[in-house]
């Protein structure tokens, strides 16, 4: 029986919590009970604290790195947004 590297037990953390985070966001949309929609929202809450802890951990140990954007991208993508909330898009 093979052994577990920290990069795939940490990688397959993150996907658990992803899966978990958009079935909670569901099940939270589709509540017709109030006081259970609240339970719900505050176990995403939760689950997203979770999700950023482990992703956090993988980023810091270079197991997700992420590039940073190029300022010409963001600033296309913000207007691209502006547009779009000013309901042009």
């Amino acid at each position: 029986m093979g052994v577990y590297t920290e990069k795939e037990v940490l990688g397959d953390a993150l996907a658990s919590q992803k899966c978990s985070t958009n079935n909670f966001n569901t099940f939270s949309n589709e509540c017709v009970h109030e006081d259970l929609r609240q339970t719900l929202l505050k176990i995403l809450s939760e689950e997203h604290d979770i999700q950023q802890d482990v992703f956090n951990m993988m980023h810091s140990k270079g197991y997700y790195p992420t590039p940073a954007a190029e300022q010409q991208k963001v600033d296309q993508l913000k207007q691209q947004y502006a547009k779009c909330a000013s309901g042009s898009c």
